[in-house]
């Protein structure tokens, strides 16, 4: 995720802005919390949604983990298994990932799931998904376990998960994110694991709410604007 963060830091940087606000759901999640980390003068109010950090994941790794959390493991394998078996049934793969992590079956429609079948056929998409599964768990882990009580988020963070999800019934994702953060504050949202699309509009309540707060505090050229740090696939979990 570092690589990752540092690209977005400095297309933010190519199109004007020297610090801005960021939202993260899933793996964009991930990226904008290490993003937060290493460019501490960046990023001015950050926004993460349904995570904890991928260190404290691994680290309280038990047998829920390893059942819930299975595309952890499966997408990590080593190459071409993981490619190689979503080759054969990516509608599989993507039907029981929006079925399975989503509040309500059947929640996405048709057309929706359509798209993100066609990206699974992708042998070059697919490979890249696994091999950032592979980087969460060496590389990421690594530069999270280095920054444990070492570094901090410096600014304004706030969380939300799933009320019903694995980081509610896992974990306390207030304890777990105030260990890594001063300024921070966290709620539950009703939905499943896609806050933005299961429960737009209270997600939209909170998210804008943290972050007019850095657009306000943005003063002469600096501007705070939010991008969107949204994984361009499903296949991440918390």
């Amino acid at each position: 995720m570092r690589e990752i963060a540092r690209d977005q830091v400095e297309v933010m940087r190519e199109l004007g802005f020297r610090e801005f606000a960021v939202v993260g759901h899933d793996r964009g999640a991930r990226c904008a919390y290490r993003m937060a980390l290493d460019h501490p003068d960046v990023v001015d109010r950050l926004a993460v949604l349904d995570v904890i950090p991928t260190g404290d994941s691994f680290r309280l790794a038990d047998k829920d983990f390893s059942l819930g959390f299975w595309v952890w493991s499966f997408l990590a394998a080593a190459e071409p298994v993981p490619e190689t078996l979503i080759a054969g049934a990516p509608d599989v793969f993507v039907n029981h990932m929006l079925d399975a992590w989503s509040a309500e079956i059947d929640f996405f429609p048709t057309d929706i799931r359509a798209e993100y079948i066609e990206k699974f056929r992708d042998p070059a998409t697919v490979h890249a998904i696994c091999e950032e599964y592979r980087a969460a768990a060496t590389l990421d882990f690594q530069h999270d376990e280095a920054d444990r009580g070492q570094r901090r988020i410096s600014c304004p963070v706030l969380a939300l998960w799933s009320a019903t999800g694995a980081v509610a019934s896992w974990y306390d994702p207030v304890q777990i994110w105030r260990a890594w953060a001063d300024d921070f504050r966290g709620f539950p949202v009703s939905a499943g694991h896609f806050l933005p699309e299961e429960a737009p509009e209270e997600t939209t309540d909170r998210a804008p709410a943290q972050l007019s707060r850095g657009v306000a505090a943005s003063t002469g050229r600096t501007t705070s604007s939010m991008i969107s740090a949204m994984a361009a696939s499903l296949t991440g979990m918390p």
